[in-house]
């Protein structure tokens, strides 16, 4: 029975560090984001015009998939589509784990 928690054990820790690692660098996707800068602003709060998004505490899941998608050709977007085709996978998980790292996807107030 030892014998079995302590495989469990180590099963959990060598999951955790995948998951850690699978998740992208924040830093480094800081770093990726100059470029992105210019329409999302420095945390991704800002939107130039009605038909850029607020990308700051997105979920970094959505944010991988939307990359991809701009990456493939399967989500259009001529501007996107520039950037995207730039990008490795770690690059996408990074600047995925940066964006949704900042204070964002807040619900307005119903307040006025």
């Amino acid at each position: 029975m030892r014998r079995m928690g302590a495989g469990i054990a180590f099963l959990a820790v060598l999951t955790a560090s995948a998951s850690v690692s699978a998740a992208g660098n924040p830093s480094r996707g800081l770093e990726l984001s100059q470029a992105c800068q210019a329409c999302h602003g420095p945390e991704g709060n800002l939107a130039v015009d009605e038909n850029t998004p607020i990308i700051a505490g997105q979920h970094a899941g959505y944010l991988v998939h939307a990359l991809q998608a701009y990456r493939s050709g399967d989500r259009q977007n001529a501007i996107m589509a520039g950037f995207a085709s730039q990008l490795s996978d770690q690059d996408i998980r990074d600047l995925a784990a940066w964006y949704a790292s900042q204070d964002g996807l807040t619900t307005p107030s119903l307040d006025k």
